[in-house]
């Protein structure tokens, strides 16, 4: 193993000196730095984690926090993980994984600690109890979400309101004038979860806008569930031709229950899914969607982390626009005789 000391003979410097220079505690001169960057590059050296600590009184390591509350799709949260772990892997930072739902308490735990530089904070609510808190830590702090007083805080996050709107936009220019949202299981919106209910809101608003007939269905993400939310769909709304689901589980669970009613997609009915890209590309019947951008939200939010880590101003509202993609769910309305 290369050790500091190798790394101090190989370019000519005292270990006092590699020291500084992987600290950045003293002032060393250009030359000198980039002969030592040249060694240890050269010679593969990697600071010891610990010692490393120690010299910078930094850990190098993120909580990224996610609270696995029921009613949220594990899956699509562990790609913002993934890609939250591999950037911060990029800037030589590991993540401690925080997963179980201790709101406030479990922020002061670990920012009190000396585990941790900075929070990555997901599933934030509307008016989320740790919001208080996150204003007054000692520890940068970025959210993927939006609560509803979000002045003071860094957050990112897809634009979901506009969302829901280009979803509406979407079917009313194929011509649809009755519309559902199927969205997601009761419990989210219970809680005022920020993305569900920004869904929802820009769902109804552009539904309004275009004078359209609207109804809007919490959905448990279970196949028995598709089932019987089509069923309740076309017993109160039979001219119903399009629907925007935004709940990745039955996605395809529900493209099926309204072909078994009778109703085909898109010959019949238009829909249009909020969801990752693979999951509308790999569908039996590829669908047209808003891609949800997991791994450029969790990039860009450990960016903006570490730019807060070395002191500079970042902006405190990061909204990503939302990307529609057409395929094979959605057609023009055809009023049938």
């Amino acid at each position: 193993m290369v050790k500091i000391t190798d790394v101090a003979r190989h370019a000519g410097v005292s270990p006092s000196t590699v020291s500084y220079v992987l600290s950045g505690k003293r002032s060393i001169s250009e030359e000198t730095r980039r002969r030592v960057g040249e060694s240890i590059r050269e010679l593969g050296y990697r600071p010891h984690a610990g010692a490393r600590a120690l010299a910078s009184n930094r850990s190098n390591v993120l909580a990224l926090v996610i609270p696995l509350r029921s009613g949220i799709h594990v899956p699509v949260v562990m790609q913002f993980a993934v890609s939250v772990v591999t950037t911060a892997r990029r800037h030589d930072h590991d993540v401690l994984l925080l997963t179980q739902e201790e709101g406030e308490e479990g922020l002061r735990r670990v920012a009190g600690s000396s585990l941790v530089d900075a929070l990555i904070v997901m599933d934030v609510q509307m008016r989320d109890a740790r919001i208080p808190l996150l204003r007054t830590l000692d520890r940068p702090a970025v959210l993927i979400g939006f609560p509803a007083e979000s002045a003071g805080l860094t957050c990112i996050d897809l634009d979901f309101k506009a969302a829901g709107e280009v979803c509406v936009d979407h079917l009313a220019d194929l011509g649809h004038r009755c519309v559902g949202l199927i969205g997601s299981p009761s419990e989210v919106y219970e809680r005022e979860t920020g993305f569900a209910q920004r869904t929802a809101d820009g769902f109804m608003a552009a539904a309004r806008r275009y004078g359209l007939t609207s109804t809007l269905h919490p959905c448990e993400a279970t196949p028995d569930a598709a089932r019987a939310m089509v069923a309740t769909l076309l017993d109160e709304h039979p001219d119903l031709t399009g629907v925007v689901v935004h709940n990745e589980p039955i996605v395809a669970p529900i493209v099926d229950a309204f072909r078994r009613a009778g109703r085909r997609v898109p010959d019949d009915l238009s829909v249009v899914a909020i969801c990752p890209d693979e999951l509308a590309e790999h569908a039996e019947l590829p669908l047209t969607s808003v891609a949800i951008p997991a791994e450029e939200v969790g990039k860009r939010a450990v960016e903006l982390l570490m730019e807060k880590l070395d002191g500079h101003e970042v902006p405190e509202a990061t909204l990503l626009p939302p990307r529609l993609t057409q395929r094979a769910s959605t057609a023009p309305h055809v009023n049938k005789v």
